[in-house]
């Protein structure tokens, strides 16, 4: 997923939403529930993949946000490549006649590579989105909702991208589980 941002996560506990935020804000919170509860489980997920992330707590509730802050990543030494534009060189492999074509080619071998990539995600940018938010919007639902009645056949409705069967096959499981599935399930606009 291209984004500038860093990634957002959610927590549940049982199948209640708990907090959805930063990974370092929900880290201490998901601490504090279970120093408060320590019966219960917390179950921490990536909105933007949908699938369950393992949390260390140990430490207090300082070094679990510094555990979880995001640092800016440093700049790379400058080298090969037009950095200001983000253009970064890395290895690509192919067959010989590719290369060949690729030579002939106006502008020669990258600038080929560059109007395929961008000629792909226009052709594909819609149908891309749409099958990221369903492969997130199932790992969520089988993480959260996997032993719920009505798991398959909400399960074949999100793949058949009928999302009012979806909400039907859901309507016996908690609001929140309901709620975020849905979320996942919707496409990031480009």
């Amino acid at each position: 997923m291209d984004r500038t941002t860093p990634p957002t996560y959610t927590a549940f506990v049982e199948t209640r939403r708990l907090i959805c935020g930063p990974l370092h804000e929900v880290a201490v919170v998901v601490l504090r529930a279970q120093q408060t509860q320590p019966e219960t489980h917390a179950l921490v997920l990536n909105d933007d993949t949908g699938q369950a992330v393992d949390l260390d707590l140990g430490g207090g509730e300082d070094a679990v946000a510094a555990r979880y802050t995001v640092v800016a990543r440093p700049q790379p030494p400058k080298g090969r490549g037009r950095p200001k534009l983000g253009v970064v060189a890395r290895e690509v492999t192919l067959l010989p006649e590719h290369w060949d074509w690729l030579a002939a080619q106006p502008g020669g071998a990258s600038v080929a590579l560059r109007k395929l990539v961008h000629d792909a995600r226009r052709k594909g940018g819609a149908a891309d989105r749409a099958r990221q938010a369903r492969d997130r919007a199932y790992n969520a639902m089988s993480t959260l909702a996997g032993d719920m009645p009505g798991f398959e056949e909400a399960s074949r409705a999100l793949f058949a991208d009928d999302h009012e069967r979806l909400m039907t096959q859901m309507l016996a499981w908690p609001h929140d589980v309901r709620t975020y599935v849905m979320q996942l399930a919707e496409p990031v606009p480009a």
